[in-house]
């Protein structure tokens, strides 16, 4: 059980610092989600949306990151 409860409280100490990320960029013009290789269709009543460059390169990022914070939490 406690291993349980050290990975609930990582993933949710995760969240947290996700939602305060994207409060933060937010106001910052990186231009995520308007990526060169993002699917936008707009017709006259339609507008149809895939962020397919944004999913993989924030895939890329979290891939880094949490592999770095588990590798930082096996050590121990």
């Amino acid at each position: 059980m406690g291993e349980l409860a050290k990975f609930l409280v990582l993933t949710g100490v995760m969240l947290i610092l996700v939602g305060l990320l994207l409060m933060v960029f937010e106001k910052l013009p990186l231009g995520l989600g308007r990526l060169p290789g993002d699917i936008v269709i707009k017709r006259d009543n339609f507008v149809f949306y895939f962020p397919l460059a944004t999913s993989l390169l924030l895939s890329l990022l979290l891939t880094v990151l949490l592999n770095l914070l588990f590798l930082f939490l096996s050590r121990k």
